[in-house]
């Protein structure tokens, strides 16, 4: 059997971009809240082990009230909750909330969120 690679490459590198812009464009209230609280947490995607027996946004919160202290906060700090090409969540997180979310089980790793720009070639056609 022969089968193209290419366009399923291709619409992986696609699917990951959109979930790396999907977490850089921030809700303004949670934005405002800690800029105003003072905090140099900055937008993280935390990459999750896929859960078994929990749904993923209730894991995701879980995980991060582990940190936080309490759902409230976890919900207030979640940005968005990843649940089909991967599984994860993006939140405003301090360095040190980093630290210690990165030793939680289930945690495969975390990265800070960026913006990448997708080059078209010659034509431009972006």
């Amino acid at each position: 059997m022969n089968i193209n690679i290419f366009p399923i490459l291709f619409c992986s590198i696609i699917a990951l971009c959109c979930l790396i812009q999907m977490a850089e464009s921030t809700d303004t209230t949670k934005s405002s809240s800690a800029a105003a609280a003072g905090t140099d947490a900055a937008v993280h995607i935390v990459y999750t082990e896929r859960p078994q027996d929990e749904q993923p946004e209730a894991y995701h919160i879980r995980t991060l009230s582990n940190v936080l202290g309490s759902e409230e906060a976890a919900k207030e700090a979640l940005i968005y909750s990843y649940k089909t090409a991967a599984s994860g969540f993006s939140a405003k997180l301090t360095p040190q909330q980093v630290a210690e979310i990165s030793k939680q089980p289930g945690v495969l790793q975390v990265v800070p969120s960026r913006t990448l720009q997708l080059h078209s070639g010659p034509g431009k056609l972006h």
